[in-house]
């Protein structure tokens, strides 16, 4: 009988080798796990049980959002190099720093809270820090051409009528979707998480339909390859600033929600 197979984010929790599978994600994915000496950047990668694994404990980014926003662009190739752009809901900074290192020419770092941006982003001279800033009075000395928003306690409904007010004609915006902030409190189960497929379904439906209303062109979707720190799994949408009525089909959304709940349930 063969050697059992299992995924790499796995084994490295098995082999004691970190202390959950989240970090396990992140360290796979930021190249920082070699398998036979060879990097393997994806988790889900399937190895026998007795392969040798190298870890490289470095942290690419000052939070997981880093890793997060990663994801995104892997999936959406949004361009970040010499834009100007405003990251709502900045928190640490992670959505900033991957902006950062990857050439972004200026970056807007807005947040409700204060204190909570990383000391190596808030000295980046290429970041401008609004803190104790809502977002949903936010303007700006300029337009921008690249939003990253990561908002929580709060409904995108209510921050879309910003980033239409703040972004140029054209402008992208990357919004991670949170259901557990946009389905009502009846849909939401213990410990804050949303544990089913239809109502992530109906919230992003819903999401991207106020989008569309508020003069936002839903241009594509996918699921964040890293869970919420309570567990959640959560979307990223684009957005651009210009009229259409290309509405994301209910099909694609259930198709792209069915391969969420395959990959990370």
């Amino acid at each position: 009988m063969g050697i059992k197979k299992k995924r790499l984010d796995v084994l490295l929790v098995e082999k004691g080798l970190v202390e959950s599978r989240e970090k396990a994600k992140r360290l796979i994915m930021a190249g920082n796990v070699i398998v036979n000496n060879e990097r393997v950047d994806k988790p889900g990668k399937m190895f026998d049980e007795n392969i040798d694994i190298r870890v490289k404990e470095k942290e690419k980014y000052v939070s997981r959002g880093g890793y997060k926003i990663e994801g995104a662009w892997k999936s959406f190739k949004f361009e970040i190099k010499d834009k100007v752009a405003c990251d709502i809901g900045a928190s640490t900074g992670g959505f900033t720093d991957f902006l950062l290192q990857n050439g972004v020419k200026k970056v807007y770092c807005v947040d409700v809270g204060y204190g909570q941006l990383h000391w190596k982003i808030r000295n980046n001279p290429k970041v401008i820090v609004l803190e104790r800033t809502n977002a949903r009075e936010l303007d700006l000395e300029e337009r921008v051409d690249l939003v990253v928003c990561d908002v929580s306690f709060i409904s995108l409904k209510k921050i879309f009528p910003t980033i239409k007010r703040i972004l140029k004609s054209e402008g992208k915006a990357i919004v991670l979707v949170k259901p557990q902030f946009e389905a009502g409190k009846n849909k939401v189960g213990k410990g804050g998480i949303v544990r089913s497929k239809e109502i992530h379904k109906e919230v992003l439906y819903d999401i991207i339909k106020n989008a569309l209303n508020n003069g936002l062109c839903p241009e594509k979707l996918d699921f964040s390859k890293i869970k919420g720190t309570d567990g959640n799994i959560e979307f990223f949408l684009e957005l651009a600033n210009k009229n259409c009525d290309c509405m994301i089909s209910f099909k694609k959304i259930s198709t792209i929600v069915n391969k969420a709940w395959e990959e990370l349930s």
